[in-house]
């Protein structure tokens, strides 16, 4: 008795499934059509074969099988000059996300998956592209009978913008912040850098790691400079035993050597000779145990290798941990950024967005290894002797919030992230009814201009966060401005500054 109807699909041009020729057995009653591309299925009629031709019938079904392995290898070679969006038919892709390959490897899988559960999408995977860097998440939506795809294309922060540009994607995803230059071309779609389409999806930090005998236990950015291209061949200070340094680095695809090239190399190419890792564990692994290792990781990878503090010019040495990553005090930390449209076209963009800065999005943040932007009260790392007197007085019996507050570039308005971590700490804030009367605010500057004016500045932003609280309900017991005080990077540069001018949050015991 017939149980099941068998076809192929004929979409050849958009699935994958019809150039690789197979046959689908589809439950009589069910809807007959492709479970990958939903295109009406062609029936194939087969007949049940005699006793005597098991063996022939049997054989055949191997061939067809290696046959169709083949064709799908063919299909998918990452070498096929072809794009994701070849993958599926054009007309089920409800989203299409481009850009840093930090973000899409791992971590923008995961989070597409958990949307399209919070949407009621059922039968939810994810396949490769049509390369390496490309991913497609599939799921069907309610309603449906067929599934539709979301494409995720990691290429590089700098594809995120010409893709938005050329319209090949919805969203873009970078491991750094749009540059002015982009920003222009794409001001058809609004104001780049407005809390409309900028988002700050998380922050990641990088583990700069040595053998756990190593006596080198912090080193300056441009120490680390010198050590990873070769300029350094011995430990400065007290470091290893023996003269020579052995230099262990992720391959140029990894999202982590992006960023360490970005934040420490200056453009300056590795040392000669440096060993190179896809794997981040074995990484870690082979620092562990080489007396004489140097690498860097990110931090849920350190393992048993020994991270070292990191310093700027004119900052304290600070340890990465998820307190000093999450209130970008750390000098290898960094924003990770999802761009979209000011007035998006496609429907999905906003509830996408929304949900992964929302808690149950930043939860799959903090599951890939990055650090979340779920605000927490943390017990401080030791306040450094160089601290204003009367800062380390105000803070002595008090947590620290796991966020600062920063400002747009030359403006006194809080930045895009700073906007929506407001509403975080109010959140927890209304959890936490016995810290309403006990919010400190402690604003900083940087050191351009007399130390009265900074002093001036620093309070002046503080009075400014002071403000956005009192509009939500809330007035801190205290706020305080220390100027150019307590530096967390160096002021030579910009983005040192820029970090430099700062509000700290923290809450009385």
């Amino acid at each position: 008795m017939v149980i099941a109807r068998q076809g192929k699909c004929v979409n050849s041009s958009s699935c994958p499934i019809a150039r690789a020729n197979e046959i689908h057995t589809i439950p009589d009653g069910a809807d007959f059509h492709c479970p990958v591309c939903g295109h009406e299925l062609v029936e194939v009629k087969t007949h049940a074969p005699r006793k005597s031709n098991t063996m022939v019938f049997a054989a055949a079904a191997v061939i067809l099988l290696l046959l169709s392995g083949f064709a799908i290898f063919m299909t998918w070679n990452p070498l096929r000059k072809a794009s994701a969006a070849d993958s599926i038919g054009a007309k089920h892709t409800i989203l299409r996300l481009s850009g840093s390959n930090t973000i899409g490897e791992s971590l923008m899988p995961a989070l597409v998956e958990e949307f399209l559960k919070s949407q009621g999408a059922t039968n939810i995977h994810t396949i490769a592209g049509a390369k390496p860097q490309e991913k497609i998440v599939l799921g069907t939506m309610p309603g449906d009978t067929f599934p539709s795809s979301i494409l995720i294309a990691a290429h590089g922060s700098a594809t995120a913008f010409t893709s938005l540009a050329d319209k090949s994607c919805d969203i873009g995803m970078a491991s750094r912040r749009i540059k002015p230059e982009e920003a222009t071309k794409l001001s058809s779609l609004g104001n780049m850098f407005g809390s409309a389409s900028e988002h700050v999806l998380g922050l990641d930090g990088i583990a700069v790691i040595v053998n756990p005998a190593n006596r080198v236990s912090e080193l300056t950015k441009d120490e680390i400079m010198h050590l990873f291209t070769g300029d350094s061949a011995e430990w400065p200070k007290h470091g290893s035993s023996q003269a020579g340094v052995k230099v262990y680095a992720r391959d140029d695809k990894s999202g982590t050597y992006d960023t360490f090239k970005t934040l420490v190399l200056s453009g300056k190419p590795l040392a000669a000779g440096a060993r190179r890792f896809e794997d981040s564990n074995e990484l870690s692994d082979a620092v562990a145990h080489d007396p004489n290792g140097i690498g860097f990781i990110g931090l849920p990878f350190v393992h048993n290798a020994k991270p070292v503090a990191v310093s700027e010019k004119g900052t304290r040495a600070l340890l990465p941990t998820r307190l000093t990553v999450a209130t970008e005090d750390y000098s290898l930390s960094r924003r990770l950024y999802l761009y979209t449209p000011a007035t998006p076209a496609n429907k999905l963009i906003g509830p996408f967005v929304e949900f992964a800065l929302s808690k149950q999005g930043q939860d799959v943040v903090a599951a890939n290894g990055f650090i979340a932007q779920n605000v927490a009260l943390e017990q401080a790392q030791g306040v450094s002797d160089a601290a204003p007197q009367e800062y380390r007085q105000m803070t002595r019996n008090a947590e620290r919030m796991s966020l600062d507050f920063r400002f747009q570039p030359g403006e006194s308005a809080p930045d895009n992230k700073a906007q929506a971590d407001l509403d975080r700490v109010i959140s927890l804030i209304a959890e936490r009814s016995d810290a309403r009367d006990k919010i400190l605010l402690i604003g900083f500057a940087d050191s351009v201009g007399s130390p009265a004016a900074n002093v001036a500045l620093s309070l002046s932003r503080a009075r400014i966060i002071e403000n956005q609280f009192s509009q939500r309900g809330l007035k801190p017991a205290a706020v305080r401005g220390f100027g150019s005080g307590l530096p967390v990077a160096s002021n030579d540069t910009p983005d040192g500054r820029e970090k430099n001018r700062r509000v700290e949050i923290w809450i009385r015991k």
